[in-house]
C-alpha cells in the first residue's frame, strides 16, 4: 500500500477509526431521571427529621424512665441527701422553722424550778444573748441530724414512698409530700423537724417537746416557666419509648431511599450525634439561665446540686447517643470503598495475617474449624453484629462506655473470625502465587487482552 502498511494492518486501522468515530458520535448519557432526584430529596427530609427527633428522644427516654422506674428515681435523688450544699440549705430552713415555733419567754415560764439550773447551764455554755444562744444550740443539733444516716434514710425512704406523688407533681398532680405549687416543686420537711425535736429533747432542751407539729417546705425546683416545663414533660413522658422508635424508622427509611446508602448512613449517624450534642450544650446554657433567675434567698449551691443531680442520667443518655452515632458512622465509613478506609482494612488484615502465619509456624492448626468458618464467614459476621445490637437494645440503661465496650467486643470477635477463616494450614505452593493473566505460567508475558 502507498503508506507502507500491509493489507491486514490497513483493515485493522480502518476498524479502529470506525470505532473511534462511533464513540464520538454516540449521544451523551441522558440526565438522571427526576424520580431519582425526588427520592434523594425525600431521603434527605426523612434523615433530617430523624436527626431532629434524636434530642427529643433522649429527653423522652429520660422522662419515661424517671417516671416509670421508682428505683431509678430514688437512685437519682438519693445522693442529694449527702450533698453538703443541700444539707446546709435544709439545716438553715429547719433551724428557722424551729426557732419560729419557740416562744422563749413563755416556754421558760413552763420549765420546772428543778430544771432551771440545767437549762441555764446549757444556754450559758453557748454564750451570747438568750435567743442567739438557743439558735446556736438548735442549729448545732439540726446540723447533726442532716449530716447523719438518719437524714439520708428519711430522704431515701420518703422519696421511695412518695414516688407516685412525684409523678403527679411532674405531670400536673396535686398533693402528698411532694407537690407543685406557685411554680415550684416542694418537699415537706416535717419528718426532719420531728427528728430534730427529738434530738433537742435528748440533748437536754426539754422545752423543745412543746413545739407543735410543723409542716414546712423545701423548694427543690422553682421557675416562672415551670408550668410550661410541666406540660412539655407530660408530652414527652407520653411519647416515652415510641419517639426513639419513630426517629430510627425515619432514618432507616431515608437511608434505604438514598442513592448512596453508605454515605447517607454516615451522614445520618453524624447528624444524630451532633443534634444530641447540641442538647447537652443547651442543658449547660439552661443551667446558667435557671440559676440566674432564682429569687433572692434561694441557696445557689443547693440549686446547682439539685439541677446537676436531676439531669445526671439525661447527660448520660446524651453521651450514650453521641458515642453510638460516632461508632455507627465510623463502621459505615470503614466498610466503604474509600481510599483511607481501604488502607485501614488492609492494615487490619495484614496484622491478622501476620499473627496467623506466626501461629502456623508454631504448629497451631484450626483443623475442621477453619474450613467451616470460611464457608459460613458472612453469616457468622452478621450474627455477631446482630448479637451486639441486641445486647445494646436489651441493656437496661446503656451508657457511652457500654457502647464502646460492645464495639470493642465486636471487633475482637470479628478478628477471631478473620483469624480462623484464613487458609494457612497448607504450605504455599505455585497455586498460591498470583496467576499470570490469561492463565499462563507466572513468568509468561501478558497478552494484550489481559491488560
Amino acid at each position: 500500500m502507498p503508506d507502507g502498511t500491509t493489507g491486514s494492518e490497513g483493515r485493522d486501522l480502518e476498524q479502529l477509526r470506525a470505532r473511534i468515530a462511533a464513540l464520538e458520535s454516540r449521544e451523551p448519557p441522558p440526565p438522571r431521571p427526576p424520580r431519582h432526584r425526588a427520592r434523594s430529596a425525600l431521603a434527605a427530609v426523612l434523615i433530617v427529621l430523624g436527626c431532629l427527633l434524636a434530642p427529643l428522644s433522649a429527653v423522652a427516654a429520660w422522662a419515661d424512665s424517671e417516671v416509670a422506674d421508682t428505683d431509678r428515681y430514688v437512685a437519682t435523688v438519693a445522693p442529694l441527701a449527702s450533698d453538703p450544699a443541700v444539707q446546709a440549705a435544709v439545716a438553715a430552713r429547719v433551724t428557722d422553722v424551729v426557732m419560729e415555733n419557740i416562744d422563749i419567754p413563755e416556754l421558760l415560764q413552763q420549765v420546772a424550778p428543778a430544771d432551771r439550773p440545767r437549762l441555764d447551764a446549757l444556754i450559758g455554755g453557748v454564750g451570747g444573748a438568750l435567743e442567739n444562744a438557743v439558735r446556736s444550740f438548735v442549729k448545732a443539733r439540726v446540723q447533726d441530724v442532716v449530716a447523719s444516716d438518719v437524714f439520708r434514710r428519711i430522704w431515701t425512704e420518703a422519696n421511695r414512698e412518695i414516688h407516685a406523688a412525684v409523678v403527679k407533681a411532674l405531670t400536673g398532680g396535686g398533693d402528698g409530700a411532694i407537690r407543685l405549687t406557685d411554680n415550684a416543686v416542694q418537699i415537706d420537711l416535717a419528718p426532719v423537724i420531728e427528728e430534730v425535736k427529738q434530738q433537742l429533747v435528748n440533748g437536754g432542751l426539754t422545752i423543745a417537746q412543746n413545739i407543735p407539729e410543723v409542716h414546712t417546705d423545701f423548694t427543690v425546683l422553682q421557675s416562672e416557666d415551670i408550668g410550661r416545663v410541666k406540660t412539655g414533660f407530660r408530652l414527652l413522658q407520653l411519647a416515652g419509648a415510641w419517639l426513639p422508635v419513630v426517629g430510627v424508622v425515619l432514618i432507616a427509611a431515608g437511608v434505604l431511599l438514598a442513592a448512596h446508602r453508605r454515605k447517607a448512613l454516615v451522614a445520618a449517624a453524624l447528624g444524630v450525634a451532633v443534634a444530641t450534642a447540641l442538647l447537652g450544650a443547651a442543658l449547660t446554657v439552661f443551667r446558667v439561665t435557671y440559676l440566674n433567675s432564682l429569687p433572692q434567698g434561694v441557696s445557689q449551691p443547693a440549686a446547682e446540686a439539685v439541677y446537676d443531680t436531676l439531669v445526671r442520667f439525661l447527660r448520660s443518655t446524651i453521651r450514650n447517643i453521641v458515642m453510638l452515632g460516632v461508632v455507627v458512622a465510623l463502621a459505615a465509613w470503614l466498610t466503604g470503598p474509600g481510599r483511607y478506609a481501604g488502607l485501614v482494612r488492609q492494615l487490619w488484615t495484614s496484622g491478622i495475617t501476620a499473627t496467623r502465619a506466626t501461629a502456623h509456624r508454631a504448629g497451631l492448626r484450626t483443623g475442621p474449624v477453619g474450613p467451616w468458618v470460611r464457608r459460613y464467614r458472612t453469616w457468622i459476621t452478621w450474627v455477631l453484629v446482630a448479637a451486639a445490637v441486641l445486647a445494646y437494645l436489651l441493656w437496661p440503661y446503656p451508657t457511652a462506655w457500654v457502647v464502646v465496650g460492645l464495639a470493642l467486643a465486636l471487633l475482637l470477635a470479628l478478628a477471631v473470625v478473620e483469624f480462623l477463616a484464613q487458609d494457612t494450614d497448607r504450605a504455599p505452593g505455585p497455586a498460591d502465587r498470583e496467576p499470570a493473566a490469561g492463565g499462563g505460567p507466572p513468568g509468561a508475558p501478558r497478552s494484550p487482552d489481559s491488560r
